[in-house]
């Protein structure tokens, strides 16, 4: 699912970024100890305080799926990666410049960038993920920023979910937190398993991005996702409420 930019609570455990090694272990919830809050309340909150959260990660740690969360909860969510594929579109400057850099052998027959094609190059090699980076990555910003100020100006709780936040030397855009998504690394390359890649290519993808623990130490708070979709919901949800009570 692509996120595309557009413009009752209930309390469980989260952790901070200072959460100890063993607290993220122990992360777990009980629907019989939860306390909810009524969601009219917890919508007139975020009218009056909008936020803007940067959610970054590893790959396959359960972004997207807490975009999907964010959004029922009423906030915009814009996805940086379908933000760098529409730039990438044909015809675009960013376009050209990409494919003057790694030449026809990544379009198809239509024309078009083959994000299969390119991606094998580039994750086979750091330089050229480094130089894709280097060619994308100017022209993400410029939108972000841009989605950025438009939010605040609408006073509208937002969120991007942007998974090189820190390798793309966007952790200074106006955030008012930025909280990293976790998961165990079994629990990854399972996922990616089911995407279709083998394990030297799940191998390779990890390994391409900063690792999981620097994200989360750089990070406001760490959300982990180890549970079940009802446990993130409400994990992510707690997350949400304090960082409203911490502006």
């Amino acid at each position: 699912m692509c996120f595309i930019c557009s413009i009752g609570l209930t309390l469980v455990p989260f952790l901070h970024k200072n959460a100890t090694v063993s607290e993220r272990n122990r992360f777990s919830c009980s629907g019989n100890s939860l306390t909810t809050l009524h969601s009219n309340y917890f919508m007139s909150g975020l009218k009056r305080n909008a936020i803007v959260i940067g959610i970054t990660g590893g790959i396959a740690c359960g972004k997207s799926e807490v975009g999907r969360i964010l959004e029922e909860m009423a906030f915009s969510v814009c996805d940086a990666d379908c933000v760098a594929h529409a730039l990438m579109d044909k015809g675009s400057a960013v376009f050209r410049k990409v494919v003057d850099h790694f030449g026809e052998q990544i379009l198809t027959e239509e024309g078009e960038i083959s994000r299969p094609v390119l991606g094998k190059i580039v994750f086979e090699d750091p330089q050229q993920l480094e130089q894709l980076n280097a060619l994308v990555h100017p022209a993400v910003r410029a939108v972000l920023s841009k989605w950025i100020e438009e939010m605040r100006a609408r006073g509208k709780p937002s969120a991007i979910l942007l998974p090189l936040l820190y390798e793309s030397g966007m952790q200074n855009l106006k955030w008012d937190a930025v909280v990293c998504v976790s998961s165990p690394e079994n629990d990854v390359f399972q996922r990616l398993e089911k995407r279709g890649l083998s394990p030297e290519e799940a191998e390779m993808r990890v390994r391409s991005q900063m690792p999981l623990a620097e994200k989360e130490s750089r990070s406001d708070y760490v959300l982990p996702n180890i549970g079940t979709l009802g446990e993130l919901k409400l994990a992510v949800r707690k997350t949400v409420d304090a960082i409203m009570q911490e502006r």
